[in-house]
């Protein structure tokens, strides 16, 4: 029993020395992970600052690199040696990347934010379908009074928005004690986009507690522009009633999925196209029949008839043919029907071929 333990300890030993020799060993001379992962990070970032700079400071390039070497105490004939050996370790580059990565996406968004509140604008929209696109807060309360009674916002677009999307804005409505009768108060809710042919809108009241939503979309009114929309509550003068609260705003954004619109669009290009090529072969071909008729009778002008041709004619008597110009007639005669039969076969297999291709 002890000998097996022995043995089996023996293995699992000789098993741990072969994990340990086959992992990479890094030379003292390279920059460690942890290290390299911050340095390349700072590096990113000041090489992309760099880039940005107007061509009479593109001396500063140099500075911003030298600045990250600097805080990291290393040189750039050290960093590049180091680059050296994790190229040829692709896998540990490859992880010490993807943590750049997210960092600098993180780092983006941030940015993006603050940007967003400097401007006073949303920031930009996430790809996608079905994806709720408000940016502001969720919830107005609006008691009626004159300077307390809307709410507008103005929603600009970017180019995640799509062609043929649909935009549904939903809002839940709820009326504060104390509450008036249906006919005493009412709220306003309207939404407008403004496409790059035309603008559409739409409006609806509110008398009842509930969620409400506005839907819009077109088909041919080009790409969305802008989006527009308010909620009014007037307060009747003498009628003393509550607040309303509007919570949970959405605007979901919805792209257009089916082709029917497109495929209705191709067909009706499809047969505008044939009928532009019927009407051009109709024309080519009178022109054509027109084109023959002259010269069919300029060649009747231009022959001259032989005497023995004016008699004939005149008196209608037909000249008699030789056995050996009755042949030479009929092997002619032959030959073109040969040749009309190649020439049909040649035009199926043409059709054939471009319905194939179709």
């Amino acid at each position: 029993m002890k000998n097996k333990f022995r043995f089996h300890l023996c293995l699992i030993c000789m098993f741990v020395f072969a994990v340990a020799g086959c992992k990479v060993k890094r030379p003292s001379d390279v920059i460690s992970e942890s290290k390299m992962e911050n340095l390349l990070y700072d590096y990113h970032v000041a090489k992309s600052m760099g880039d940005n700079l107007p061509y009479s400071e593109n001396y500063k390039k140099a500075l911003y690199i030298d600045a990250v070497f600097k805080k990291y105490g290393t040189t750039q004939a050290a960093f590049d040696s180091s680059m050296v050996w994790y190229t040829r370790n692709t896998e540990i580059l490859s992880k010490i990347y993807d943590k750049v990565k997210k960092r600098l996406k993180d780092e983006q968004e941030l940015v993006g934010d603050l940007i967003a509140k400097r401007d006073k604008k949303p920031k930009m929209t996430k790809q996608g379908d079905s994806i709720d696109v408000w940016p502001w807060q969720r919830m107005v309360r609006l008691t009626g009074e004159m300077m307390d009674n809307q709410y507008v916002f103005t929603l600009p677009t970017d180019s995640n928005y799509k062609d043929r999307d649909t935009l549904v804005w939903e809002v839940r409505y709820r009326f504060l004690e104390p509450m008036l009768a249906d006919s005493l108060r009412g709220v306003t809710m309207a939404m407008q986009v403004i496409y790059e042919k035309d603008t559409i809108n739409h409006w609806k009241t509110v008398t009842e507690p509930g969620v409400q939503q506005i839907r819009l979309f077109a088909d041919t009114l080009g790409s969305m522009k802008e989006i527009k929309g308010f909620i009014y509550y007037p307060m009747d003068s003498q009628e003393k009633g509550g607040a309303v609260l509007a919570d949970r705003f959405m605007m979901t954004r919805y792209h257009c999925t089916d082709t029917l619109a497109f495929a209705v669009r191709d067909s009706l290009n499809k047969i505008e196209a044939l009928k532009a090529d019927s009407l051009k072969k109709i024309a080519t071909k009178e022109n054509a029949d027109s084109l023959h008729k002259v010269i069919d009778k300029n060649k009747d002008d231009i022959q001259r008839l032989t005497p023995e041709e004016m008699n004939r004619r005149r008196t209608g008597t037909h000249r008699e043919k030789k056995p050996e110009q009755i042949q030479v007639e009929q092997h002619i005669q032959k030959e073109r029907i040969e040749q009309r039969k190649e020439r049909q076969m040649n035009q199926r297999r043409q059709r054939q071929q471009r319905r194939s291709n179709n």
